[in-house]
């Protein structure tokens, strides 16, 4: 089973906001945070802390004390979160199991190549996982006939 399987829920379009610097930089304060997306989210500094608290306590982010500062850190890869909103779209919106080409990813600023061959690897193989998942549901639901 993959590791997406056993992760916390996929974040909201407010905590992906918040995630891009953090995946950008790796480890930041609440206030890097808040500055580098206040642009973006219109928020005060009690909003941003509020939520990436709430983001902790979602699994999404863990803390870590850096001289004495508590710092924010992505709990997931970048590519392992896109897979799961990925997965989510393509099951929800478009009703399918197979992963959307790669093609549609190409240009976006957010992910380099390597990334992109990352994300292309775990789609496919959340893609086998789920046929294998029918598979099996399949062959329950005859055993039980």
């Amino acid at each position: 089973m993959s590791n997406l399987k056993r992760s916390p829920g996929n974040p909201s379009p407010t905590e992906l906001v918040v995630l891009r610097p953090l995946w950008r930089d790796g480890r930041l304060s609440a206030r890097e945070v808040h500055d580098a997306t206040a642009a973006q989210t219109g928020w005060t500094y009690s909003t941003t802390r509020k939520t990436l608290d709430r983001m902790v306590d979602k699994g999404l982010l863990r803390t870590e004390p850096v001289h004495g500062m508590k710092t924010f850190i992505p709990t997931r890869k970048k590519v392992v979160t896109l897979a799961g909103l990925i997965r989510n779209f393509s099951r929800t919106v478009l009703g399918t199991d197979k992963p959307l080409p790669m093609a549609t990813f190409v240009n976006s600023p957010l992910i380099n190549e390597s990334e992109l061959a990352e994300l292309e690897h775990l789609l496919e193989t959340l893609s086998r996982e789920d046929e294998e998942d029918h598979t099996r549901e399949a062959q329950d639901r005859r055993e039980d006939a």
